[in-house]
């Protein structure tokens, strides 16, 4: 399929779509079904040319709105859920929105924007209406913390890495995602399946890993992605025992040997790999070899449309699959002058491999020395008995701060005093002086954004 073929989604029915469906927890729904049902029954006309937020908070019937409005609205606003009033009223405001389809009309009432009501139960589509030009597609960035930015894509853009692989690499996949499909990440799961005629499996928030996994493997799921906090948590919960994909994919945080060599115990014959992606950028890469970090030479000329380059240390990304801009009144500027990303991720040239070390945005300040939390964490979940650490910067009258750690265990250590000394011995064999922990934490669990990723506020 090119990409002249997906100016609508619900435009496209390949004949290999027979038979593929999308699930949660609950039901069951074929993609035919997905493609050619409405929940908005006779008001879909409101939505011609209008500014419209998705706001339902079911998956799967956000599945079919989002393939309903495509090509009707002339920008549609993914609006995952656990946002605050403020925050979404903000949303409304910079992205000029006029019209909010929801399924909870009530939480709406006050917004001061009009509603049209999603049914919980879709109904075949009689009409179809058209846009006089390409739906925009509006996503939330999925930062550690702060509100999340607008930006604006294309669908075009969004499927760019689908198109190019073509259906044909992934035939017979059930696809499953730990994100949720109105982020960037599950969107990219959805669009694979809904494009490249495979299922999918959506994930459910209240649902415990154990259950998860159990239901993904009655499923039949052979290929899944999620951040490497979603899979540090299953390889901590064991409940992947009896789950055998033959798919594995990183993405949303740095990847570190750690995790990958767990994944590659507990998946022995799948293949286990990560890619870079951003909401801002879009997909960037894949990395196929079970190695942390990046070949360099992924650096330079153009592949597939993509051109990378490192400034400063940040790694920068030009692509026809980016976003095209942030949205809003003080929205900043997505692109420099040459029509570069700037990610904010900060990498290292070590050998021939690039390797990523933190978010510029991140970095601790130990006396005017700059500290990486992430690479002191992938130096702490190198030892056996962790499962996943979080760095953080304590403030200090001396030196204005000091590296402290909290770190969950794979299992309970027997003598603590002695596990604590172990670790920082490694830290102070692997790391400079001013980047060791000066002390560790044994948590439970760490806090984890509704993106994924470690929950980094205050730190």
């Amino acid at each position: 399929m090119c990409r002249s073929e997906i100016s609508a989604l619900r435009e496209y029915l390949g004949p290999e779509m027979r038979g593929r469906s999308i699930s949660d927890a609950q039901q069951s729904v074929s993609l035919t079904d997905i493609l050619g049902e409405t929940c908005l029954g006779g008001r879909l006309h409101e939505l011609v040319g209008r500014s419209v937020l998705l706001a339902v908070e079911d998956q799967l019937i956000s599945a079919i709105e989002m393939t309903e409005v495509d090509g009707v609205a002339w920008r549609m606003l993914l609006c995952p859920p656990g946002l605050n009033s403020a925050e979404v009223q903000s949303l409304i405001e910079d992205a000029d929105i006029d019209v909010v389809v929801t399924d909870q009309p009530a939480r709406w009432m006050d917004a001061g924007v009009y509603l049209v009501v999603a049914a919980r139960l879709p109904e075949p589509a009689l009409t179809k209406e058209k846009t006089t030009r390409a739906t925009e597609w509006l996503m939330l960035t999925s930062g550690t913390s702060g509100l999340p930015k607008i930006v604006r894509h294309t669908l075009d853009g969004l499927a760019g890495a689908i198109t190019a692989e073509g259906p044909a690499r992934h035939p017979n996949a059930t696809w499953a995602t730990f994100y949720d499909i109105r982020r960037y990440g599950g969107l990219q799961i959805f669009l694979r399946a809904v494009i490249g005629g495979g299922s999918m499996v959506l994930s459910d928030a209240g649902e415990s890993v154990a259950d998860h996994i159990a239901r993904l493997r009655a499923r039949g799921v052979t290929h899944i992605s999620g951040t490497p906090s979603h899979w540090r948590k299953v390889l901590m919960s064991g409940a992947a025992a009896n789950f055998s994909p033959r798919y594995v994919r990183l993405s949303g945080e740095i990847a570190d040997q750690a995790v990958l060599d767990g994944l590659a115990r507990t998946f022995p014959h799948a293949s286990i790999g990560h890619a870079y992606a951003s909401t801002e950028a879009g997909v960037g890469f894949a990395v196929d070899d079970g190695r942390e970090g990046f070949p360099a030479d992924l650096i330079g000329p153009s592949r597939d449309g993509v051109e990378m380059k490192v400034v400063d240390g940040s790694l920068r990304i030009r692509s026809p699959r980016a976003a095209r801009a942030y949205i809003g009144a003080e929205a900043p500027q997505l692109t420099d002058a040459d029509g570069f990303v700037d990610t904010g991720d900060m990498v290292e040239l070590r050998g021939e491999r690039y390797h990523f070390v933190g978010r510029r945005g991140g970095i601790i300040n130990i006396g005017g020395l700059k500290v990486h939390p992430e690479e002191i964490e992938a130096v702490i979940n190198r030892h056996p008995s962790v499962r996943a650490a979080l760095v953080k910067g304590r403030k200090s009258p001396i030196t204005g701060a000091i590296v402290v750690a909290e770190v969950v265990l794979a299992t309970p250590a027997s003598d603590e005093a002695a596990l604590k000394a172990e670790i920082l011995a490694a830290c102070r064999r692997d790391l400079a002086p001013h980047k060791s922990p000066t002390s560790i934490r044994f948590v439970p669990a760490l806090a984890m954004t509704a993106g994924g990723k470690l929950e980094r506020a205050g730190a």
